[in-house]
């Protein structure tokens, strides 16, 4: 993804990938290196010059160009060696260096990758080298950002930026359909949907994306109060009587979106909000940087609210991306010399909501709570007000990309009516026991 991509264009990758790739690729990471790291006191320089390899697909950012400058003339005896690589190739061309013995010694990646690569033993564990660190601190992080990146009670990764979601709405076709606020409760939210939609207009509520279907579901499943698995990840617990009252809800509102866009995803969604077909749009802060890059036509045109709040309360998805250290690497110390630069607060600053459109969330508490961040970007005060109601939809079972593909695809199904939901959510129920036993 660049800095800006639709977080569930390359989730629905990550499930797919990590399921079908990580299960029997990772195996061969060998031990978790727990034992990396350890001594006292910050670590030191290396005394000769060293290079190590940084895989992501934000090498050629100005933004992160700018941050290895910077390293490499506070660390001369270190070089980076960008490996760039397309957001959609990343996880499965990561999966093969682990499965090949020849993975990089840091790369950047969605964090709710990051326990399925510390199950197969495939990162280091940060803790020795977060103990003895002056900038990293493991409470500094937001706790819902943190829980992406935790494993076994260890921390694998360095949470680096992040977002909820969010209900972007066009107040212009508000107004035309007579609709005076944005909808605070699910009631609203479908009177909403049904005042926006005119199939003879081609105009429609929200759209809907079966391919992601179970992502875009899971705000409506924690406002209901129902959870994914139970805290071990060893139930199912998403076919629950409120799991479907949520799921019901949220097929239904398949009637309201248009037909064209079901079978598309998240991120070509936007040209339905963008061009109002559609006058509602659940994205996470990703889409306030995209619209003000690609569609500045609508500016003044759309804003931004909370998600509604159902029987059980607020709730949204957060999503984010880390930095981790792969346990094969031979230049450990240099690598960790790297994130903890990159993890220094006014870098993270630079790299989320002061990088010019960038919009994406700080994980960091003393950012988040900053009068700066507000002031720097307007937009983004509604997306850090809701990080109290954040989810993360990672849960304790390294099987759980594969579980998700079934969920998404027995909710897509359901989308399309070729099931209910709740025959949807017990289809996929019956499958994730399998796996997990």
């Amino acid at each position: 993804m660049t800095h800006r991509l639709s977080r569930r264009s390359l989730a629905t990758v990550v499930a797919t990938t990590t399921a079908a790739l990580l299960l029997a690729a990772c195996s061969t990471g060998g031990d978790s290196s727990t034992d990396k790291g350890a001594g006292e006191g910050p670590v030191p320089e290396p005394t000769s010059p060293v290079t190590i390899s940084f895989a992501s697909w934000v090498g050629a950012e100005p933004d992160m160009k700018t941050l290895v400058d910077k390293f490499q003339k506070e660390h001369p005896n270190i070089k980076v060696e960008l490996q760039n690589v397309p957001a959609e190739e990343a996880n499965e061309k990561l999966t093969a260096q682990v499965a090949g013995g020849n993975p990089p010694d840091v790369a950047f990646i969605d964090a709710s990758t990051t326990a399925q690569f510390a199950s197969r033993k495939a990162l280091v564990n940060l803790d020795n080298y977060i103990s003895r660190s002056d900038v990293v601190k493991a409470d500094a992080y937001v706790p819902a950002f943190k829980t992406f990146v935790t494993y076994e009670n260890g921390m694998y990764g360095l949470p680096f930026d992040g977002e909820s979601t969010a209900l972007f709405y066009r107040t212009d076709l508000f107004q035309a359909a007579g609709i005076s606020a944005p909808p605070t409760t699910w009631p609203e939210y479908e009177d909403a949907a049904r005042k926006l939609t005119d199939p003879a207009k081609r105009t429609y509520g929200q759209p809907l994306f079966a391919p992601e279907a179970a992502y875009y579901w899971y705000p409506w499943l924690w406002q209901a109060g129902g959870k994914l698995l139970s805290e071990d990840g060893k139930s199912v617990l998403f076919n629950s009587p409120e799991a479907k009252t949520a799921a019901d809800f949220y097929v239904k509102l398949a009637q309201y979106a248009p037909k064209d866009y079901l079978n598309s995803n998240s991120y070509d969604g936007r040209q339905a909000f963008a061009n109002g077909q559609v006058g509602m749009y659940v994205a996470g802060s990703w889409f306030a940087g995209t619209l003000g890059d690609e569609f500045p036509q609508i500016d003044g045109k759309w804003s931004v609210a909370p998600l509604p709040k159902g029987s059980a309360g607020c709730g949204t998805t957060i999503a984010g991306d880390a930095l981790v250290l792969f346990s094969q690497g031979k230049k450990t110390d240099a690598a960790w010399k790297f994130i903890e630069f990159l993890s220094q607060p006014d870098n993270v600053a630079q790299w989320t909501y002061k990088s010019k459109a960038g919009t994406t969330l700080p994980p960091i508490n003393s950012l988040l709570e900053s009068p700066d961040l507000v002031a720097t970007k307007p937009i983004l005060k509604g997306f850090a007000e809701a990080m109290p109601c954040g989810v993360s939809q990672v849960v304790a079972n390294p099987d759980w990309p594969k579980i998700e593909e079934a969920l998404n695809e027995e909710l897509g199904k359901a989308i399309y009516g070729e099931q209910t939901a709740a025959q949807a959510l017990d289809n996929a129920a019956a499958e994730a026991e399998k796996i997990i036993r």
